[in-house]
């Protein structure tokens, strides 16, 4: 393993190449074919980036972590949501997260190859393609995984679960439905056992889904009032 490129907190950190980074943003905010851009991928992977940064400055792994490379897997992972296959229509929800991985690393490799760093780039496409597994060996790895499972407990998952409903053309009601129908066949809790590397953020996760329960329960409470006949 290329230890020099290793970082030590403590030490001077290493991040992103300003320029690299602002590639992979123009590449994320890129105008589709509507002529529109799309910053929201780029909050996403700023968004995710803080999230990791939060967890290692609670030391939920060693001293030495490759700051470079995770930031910019936490950027490159909102490749395949510009450029892959969404889900096929009816699949409720985002496309796995190996396959997500993978084609992250795929697209990161291909477009990156002439801007990055070789061992960046290299290390970067070794934590995408471990995230999926629970017997990840790199710390990096872990972080980013249970830092993009997190997304998927509380408000902010529901926000992210209606965008997909929506572009299904599936509205409120469903979303609703669904999230009952995860609750009572232990989805949320299964969740909670297996999508986590550390206790500690699972416990997070555990708060966010009774904040996500209280979300659900106020929505069903004003689609109850439009059901109710006028005075």
């Amino acid at each position: 393993m290329l230890h020099y490129w290793l970082v030590r907190r403590g030490g001077e950190p290493r991040r992103l190449d300003a320029r690299l980074e602002h590639f992979l943003h123009r590449l994320l905010s890129a105008p589709d074919e509507a002529g529109g851009g799309d910053i929201r991928l780029v909050d996403d992977g700023r968004r995710l980036w803080r999230r990791v940064q939060r967890f290692i400055a609670m030391n939920l792994v060693g001293p030495e972590v490759n700051l470079e490379a995770l930031e910019l897997a936490c950027h490159a992972l909102q490749l395949p949501l510009r450029y892959g296959k969404l889900p096929p229509a009816g699949r409720m929800g985002q496309m796995s997260l190996k396959d997500r991985a993978e084609q992250s690393a795929e697209l990161m490799i291909n477009m990156l190859a002439e801007r990055a760093e070789p061992q960046v780039l290299d290390y970067a496409a070794q934590i995408l393609r471990q995230l999926p597994r629970r017997d990840a060996a790199l710390s990096e790895a872990r972080l980013l995984a249970d830092a993009v499972n997190l997304d998927d407990f509380g408000v902010v998952g529901l926000f992210l679960q209606a965008m997909h409903l929506a572009r299904q053309h599936a509205g409120i009601a469903q979303l609703i439905e669904g999230y009952d129908k995860r609750r009572e066949y232990g989805y949320w809790e299964a969740r909670l056992k297996d999508g986590f590397h550390f206790d500690a953020v699972r416990e997070m996760a555990r708060k966010r889904m009774a904040s996500a329960q209280r979300a659900v329960e106020l929505l069903k409470a004003e689609l109850s009032q439009d059901e109710q006949p006028p005075d």
